[in-house]
Order: structure tokens, then sequence, then C-alpha cells
């Protein structure tokens, strides 16, 4: 299932500029935008999301997240598809 920034806010609780946030900061990827006009987020964005809300909810600042999601293994399947972008 593919969200709107609306909708993924709503799935995870948070707001639309917290997604916006979260993207400048790079805790998340934008979407490309489609000619459509609607970017369109994937579900592991909604995982990653309510990752990060609950490591806050411990105590974690968002760099110690950051630092986090750098190490998990999905950090290099992003890695790849980024580098895979600007190669193109």
């Amino acid at each position: 299932m593919a969200y709107t920034i609306g909708k993924l806010a709503s799935a995870t609780g948070t707001s639309v500029e917290t997604v916006r946030f979260y993207e400048r900061t790079g805790l998340i990827e934008q979407p490309v935008k489609p000619p459509s006009g609607f970017r369109r987020y994937p579900e592991e964005t909604v995982t990653l999301i309510r990752f990060i809300k609950h490591a806050q909810g411990m105590g974690f600042t968002l760099e110690e997240v950051k630092s986090m999601l750098l190490l998990s293994p999905m950090s290099a399947c992003r890695s790849r598809k980024l580098q895979g972008k600007k190669e193109h």
C-alpha cells in the first residue's frame, strides 16, 4: 500500500510537518514526485516513522535515532537505492 503525505501522517500519529521535517533531516526518504503530482510513500516508511517515534519515546534524540538507522540492515538497502538514483 502506498500513502500520500497526509495518509502517512495519520497512519503514524504524526503531522505532515513532522513527515517533512524527517525528510529534511534525512531520517526518511522523500519519494520522487510523479507527473500526477502526489508523492507516494511505501509501507516501509510507516514502519520507519513508528520506529523513530518509539525510539524518541524511550528518550533517544533524533541524532541517536539517525545513528541507529545507519546501523540497520535496511540502511544498506536505502544507500544502494540512493546511489542508483545518483548514477542515472
